[in-house]
Parts: structure tokens; sequence; C-alpha cells
């Protein structure tokens, strides 16, 4: 059995949560069709759990206590435990968010279990499924087998796996509301209220087109321009790593490895250069357009439509058309 802990904020599920179900059934596929199962914790989840029920699972648990929210790794853990020993899966998957990041090494320790983490990929090595990841900043790829007793944790890249392409059922899953083990008092973390630096904090992981600057941009000055053209598109603003170094946009904004791992369905850079630090963290992106008057650039390499030209002329070239809808 293969068991997803798919992750809610407030009763909305992260959509982190569609693509580890994606994952969790390819992985079925690869082992003769094991059963998947979804739990979903916090404090009121039936939401959720219905929302996850439409998905082509065996069934859905509702992990439902009252420190549970807000969230923890201690009171995560401490449900999580328990459960995974009662349902015995061999596979426990979910979403590599700052959440998961938080307590998937805690839970994986106190259950003494394998952990794989940021897979992008399935795999076969030995006769047996495993786990594909990036390493070395992506430069290459390591096929991962875990060894020891199941279950065996994997955490998966943003956007690794289409959150579309997760296969609904012809009729809801079944929804389990299991009352979590858990004593509050085990509970040593007192969580604040989320960090906002910015009026608006952004989820660059959840926005559907993102539109990216980097170096081409040559100047502050500049950035209005790609503004415009974000709010033309409804696109979040994002940037390479020198762009958010020199101050020029906050560091919430920044893509690549040292910053946020984007899947929009449209990405379009602009004169972004595509070094391997900035392109492993978007290269998942469904579409990937790039404007950049270096026709080396290597931007070009992942990206499925490319402009070899001075961004300063196709962009307010862009804009007009745009504006003209």
């Amino acid at each position: 059995m293969i068991l997803v802990i798919a992750e809610q904020r407030d009763g909305q599920l992260n959509k982190a949560s569609w693509e580890v179900v994606t994952a969790a059934q390819r992985l079925s596929a690869r082992i003769g069709g094991a059963p998947v199962k979804v739990a979903v914790l916090g404090a009121a989840v039936t939401a959720a759990a219905g929302e996850m029920a439409g998905a082509a699972v065996a069934e859905v648990l509702a992990v439902e206590h009252p420190a549970l929210e807000p969230y923890t790794a201690d009171g995560f853990v401490g449900a999580l435990e328990p459960l995974v020993a009662s349902q015995a899966p061999d596979y426990v998957i979910v979403a590599h968010t700052y959440q998961a990041r938080d307590f998937v090494p805690k839970l994986a320790a106190r259950i003494d279990a394998a952990l794989i983490t940021d897979v992008v990929g399935l795999a076969e090595a030995e006769g047996r499924p495993a786990f594909t990841r990036l390493v070395f900043q992506g430069k290459l790829a390591a096929d991962v087998l875990p060894e020891g007793k199941p279950p065996c944790l994997v955490t998966c890249q943003a956007g690794a796996f289409p959150a579309d392409a997760a296969a609904r059922g012809a009729a809801p899953a079944p929804v389990t509301t299991v009352a979590a083990t858990l004593d509050p008092a085990s509970i040593r973390q007192k969580p604040e209220a989320p960090f906002r630096e910015a009026r608006q904090a952004v989820d660059l992981s959840q926005a559907a087109r993102i539109v990216a600057v980097g170096r081409g941009i040559r100047e502050q000055d500049k950035l209005p321009m790609a503004e415009e053209l974000a709010k033309l598109l409804g696109a979040e603003l994002a940037a390479s790593r020198p762009i958010c170094d020199a101050g020029w946009l906050p560091p919430e904004r920044q893509v690549g490895s040292s910053g946020q791992t984007v899947a929009p369905k449209l990405y379009l850079a602009l004169g972004v250069s595509g070094a391997i630090q900035h392109a492993v963290g978007m290269k998942a992106s469904k579409t990937i357009v790039a404007i950049n008057k270096d026709a080396e650039a290597p931007i070009f390499e992942v990206a499925d439509y490319g402009i070899v030209g001075d961004l300063f002329e196709v962009v307010p070239a862009l804009i007009k058309e745009l504006q003209k809808s």
C-alpha cells in the first residue's frame, strides 16, 4: 500500500497534494497496482478530505485533532507515527514543501525508515522501484534505491509530477475520519502567525503563470515594463538570483536552487541566461518561453519557444498586442 500525506492550511489544499497523488498512482502501476490512500491532517479537514476523495484512490483518511492546528512538527509526527504503524504502507509520499522538510525527517527518524528527498521521477533498479533525484545542483540525476524495512518515505519536488495528471475516480473515494492519538503536552513548539515580509507574501509554487527577469533587464528602472507584462498576463513576477541579490526584487520572488521551485503552466523568461542554478527551479514548467539576445544562452536548452532578440523591443510589442485583447 502507498500512503500519501496531503497538505492543507485553513482547509485549503496545497496543489502539490495532487502532484504527489500523481506520483503515488504512477508508483502503484509499477508495483502491481498497490492501493493508494491519502491522509489529510488538521483540526477540521472534512472539506479538504472530501476534495481529495475525487482522486482515484482506495480511501481518504481524515486525521483530526485540535492540537494539529496550527501545524507543528511534534504534532504531525505524534499523529502520523501510530497512523503509519496501523496502515503499514510500503511507501509514504509527501510533497517537498517547507512544511514537509520540517516534519518528514523527524518522522523518518522516529519510525526508523529510509527517506529519499526531492524526487523528480521514478525508475527501476535491481528489479525494484527506484527514485530519481537531482544531485550536484541538477548537473546529474541519481536513481536511488531505499534500504531497510518498509515504509520508505519519499518527498517529491514541486512540478515533477503534474497535478492535472492525477487520475480521478468514477465515484468519490470513501472518507474515514480518524481520531488522532496525540498528547498535546508532547508538542514543544509554540508557533507564531505565519511570517509576512510584504503586504501580500507570494508563493510562486502556486502561480499558474510567471514572468521572470534576469540580468538582461539591465537596470532596476526597467522592471515596470516586466511588471506591466505580468499584469496583462495575470502572472506573478519572479527573478533569477542576481536580481534579488541586487535588491531589485525581494528574496521570495527568486526562482532557482537557492530560491523557489516552480511549475506554472507558463514561464516567460526575460533576459534570463538559464544557468543550472536557475533552471533547476523552473524547468518543470509546462510551457517555457525565453526571450534573450544571446542565441547560445542555456535557457534555450529548456525552453519550448525561444525568441532571439532584444527584450526591450520584443516585450513592448507583446504588451501592445495584449492591450488590444
